[in-house]
């Protein structure tokens, strides 16, 4: 009886380990993104699109969520000329 009780906290950890690296692949994945979206962003330019490309890098998920909400619809305005 214990040796099941052993394998099934075994599994519900490795699951929880399994869960956890596709969360924090996600997490990569979606940084990655916003870092190349703010390098890209044609609705900033100059020093603001520095500063947004040191806020995600530097802030990691928080600076890109900042980015996503804040940066990120800037892309949808017309260039400035």
């Amino acid at each position: 009886m214990e040796s099941q009780t052993d394998t099934t906290i075994a599994i519900g950890g490795l699951l929880l380990l399994l869960f956890a690296a596709l969360v924090g692949l996600a997490l990569f994945v979606f940084w990655i993104w916003m870092l190349i979206h703010a390098a890209t962003n044609p609705g900033i330019e100059g020093t603001e699109k520095i500063a947004w490309i040191l806020v995600v890098f530097f802030a990691s998920f928080l600076g890109s969520i900042i980015y996503f909400f804040v940066g990120r619809p800037k892309a949808r305005l017309p260039r400035r000329t």
